[in-house]
């Protein structure tokens, strides 16, 4: 079997299998669509051991600074701003933005398409769902920590279907 249809084949059994998980025994603590993400930043990143750790910590850490963004705006830090409101989220994304990439120069967030995934897969669990107020939640209602658990599954994942292509390939 050639790499590239043993690697089509474990990401579609196993993709299979991570949705059903997702989506049924996991519901509420994985969310799919943030497992494959993750899935595909692993083998973005490398799919090897290093890509496994970069994709959980700079996705991990994305999760992070999107949950302070979204705990400033619902906190509401800055008061009445008069007619500057406007710029209010504005200035608290590229805060939290900035960190994104200035920390490239971490081996382990060196990977900035992780950590921005893990930002954009944060802020748009949280809007989409309405739980932008969960964020300071230690538990699964908040948004940041369901995408940590899912982009840990997903990667894994990821790393479980190349190595599964790796058998089949030979």
């Amino acid at each position: 079997m050639s790499k590239l249809t043993a690697l089509a084949l474990s990401i579609a059994v196993l993709g299979g299998v991570w949705a059903f998980l997702a989506l049924n025994p996991l519901a509420g603590v994985a969310i799919v669509w943030v497992g494959f993400i993750a899935w595909g930043c692993y083998f973005h990143t490398g799919g090897d051991n290093a890509a496994l750790q970069k994709t959980i910590a700079g996705m991990s850490f994305g999760a992070v600074m999107a949950a302070i963004a979204l705990a400033l705006v619902v906190g509401d830090v800055t008061g009445d701003l008069g007619t500057l409101e406007a710029l209010e989220i504005p200035v608290i994304i590229a805060l939290t933005v900035f960190p994104l990439v200035i920390v490239a120069g971490c081996n382990m967030l060196s990977v900035v398409p992780a950590n921005v995934y893990g930002y954009a897969a944060t802020a748009g669990l949280a809007l989409s769902t309405g739980t932008q107020a969960n964020t300071t939640a230690m538990n699964l209602t908040n948004p940041a920590l369901l995408v940590i658990v899912s982009v840990v599954l997903g990667a894994v994942f990821g790393m479980v279907s190349g190595k599964l292509a790796g058998a089949l390939g030979k």
